[in-house]
């Protein structure tokens, strides 16, 4: 039985457990409580507020920072602003399967100012004609714009439609925004255009498959990423596709590989194509049943390969977050990641002729504290901080320094359901 099925026979506002936990593979697909249509392991938390009216169950998950990062290096720079997403979704018993309804906003276009936040050695999408370099763009007041129908073909088998005008396409892991592993984290991942930049695409379709502990998609898309107007909603048609295997062999397991071929993604490169492979797996642990803690950890690679160019980027990642004693929270993130001859150039546009090759990896390495203090019943409320060490390779030390570091300072905020965290 579907966990939205077992909400409405308790004629309860929780849907699955009082942690926010789904009991099967089945049950966490149809909470769609993560970014498009991807998943984490099953026991994975997922805080959101949740009531029942009439037929219809109406969930909302909420996270914001308010952040202050300063960095060092020449190239560094501080600066005050909020990562923050909001997502209401509502669900609805339909013939024989569940409609869900989802939308996801973020303020970022006006609380991240000058269309990106400081970021070492980051680098993908552009705004204003210039590539975004050691900075990290804003997501679109639209991140998603999703109506999904799962429909129950037996027991332990689904088949899932997911229809997004602005959505995320079957390729990846769950996005960094969204995962357990990386919640405490206010900054983006220095792989994220590697491994899960897709998330925010014009366009979606998607078909899921799924049976038992296996579940296979495919998606069309629009491959074109972002630009700087962030907050209108970009269309254009269907020209990339992706599909995924995902694999969930335990309540606490979760595995995925993907592979995509995307159409033209760079506004300054527009005849360049992009292939792109992930693969990534996640574990999951409560602790004292979720009521004292809980343990969330992500390996991912992901591989890009420009086309015709053959230019390809790699990036590893190893994160971790440990929630211990009910309030707080440990975690890290270690990243292994390629850089191209972008960043030599800054914010500099590209001279004619100008053709980007490799510039060696850069190793990025975080650890992070914080604590939550409760001033309202729904709401968890975290002060915080993080330090992040990196080491550039040889041809980007004398830009950077040798040892170039970064601190977060951070208030979070998390909306939350009676015996949640």
């Amino acid at each position: 039985m579907s966990a939205f099925a077992s909400a409405q026979q308790s004629e309860m506002s929780m849907p699955m457990n009082m942690s926010g936990r789904a009991s099967n593979f089945i049950d966490s697909i149809e909470m769609h409580a993560t970014s498009g249509t991807s998943a984490q392991p099953d026991s994975t938390p997922a805080p959101m507020l949740m009531t029942m009216h009439d037929d219809w169950m109406l969930m909302f998950h909420a996270t914001a920072f308010v952040a202050d990062i300063q960095q060092t290096s020449p190239r560094g720079s501080d600066k005050f602003f909020s990562t923050n997403w909001f997502m209401p979704m509502a669900q609805h018993s339909l013939g024989h399967g569940q409609l869900t309804l989802r939308t996801m906003l973020s303020l970022e276009p006006a609380t991240v100012t000058q269309r990106q936040y400081p970021l070492l050695f980051q680098q993908g999408e552009t705004a204003y004609g210039k590539p975004i370099v050691d900075g990290q763009h804003p997501h679109d007041f639209v991140m998603e714009l999703a109506a999904l129908y799962d429909w129950s073909v037996g027991e332990k088998t689904l088949l899932s439609f997911y229809a997004a005008p602005v959505g995320d396409p079957a390729i990846g892991p769950t996005a960094y925004p969204h995962r357990e592993s990386a919640s405490e984290d206010p900054v983006a991942t220095l792989g994220h255009h590697q491994e899960d930049s897709t998330h925010i695409a014009d366009d979606v379709i998607t078909v899921g498959f799924t049976h038992n502990i296996f579940r296979i998609e495919a998606s069309g898309f629009h491959g074109r990423e972002p630009d700087e107007h962030r907050w209108q909603v970009q269309q254009g048609g269907i020209d990339s596709w992706s599909t995924r295997l995902t694999l969930q062999p335990g309540q606490n397991w979760s595995g995925q590989y993907s592979y995509g071929r995307i159409h033209s993604p760079e506004q300054l490169s527009p005849t360049e194509d992009q292939e792109r492979m992930t693969a990534s797996i996640m574990y999951n642990r409560p602790l004292g049943d979720g009521k004292k803690g809980n343990w969330a950890s992500t390996v991912a690679w992901g591989r890009t390969r420009a086309l015709p160019a053959n230019l390809i980027q790699n990036s590893y990642l190893l994160e971790s977050t440990l929630r211990f004693a009910v309030k707080n929270y440990v975690w890290t993130r270690i990243e292994n990641v390629d850089r191209t001859t972008e960043l030599l150039l800054g914010e500099q546009p590209e001279p004619p002729g100008f053709e980007e090759e490799p510039a060696g990896r850069v190793q990025a390495y975080t650890f992070g504290y914080d604590r939550d203090f409760d001033l309202l019943s729904h709401l968890r409320t975290a002060l915080g901080a993080q330090f992040t060490a990196y080491t550039p390779g040889s041809r980007l030390k004398p830009i950077y320094g040798s040892d170039p570091v970064g601190v977060v300072v951070f208030l979070r905020i998390r909306a939350v359901g009676k015996g949640q965290r």
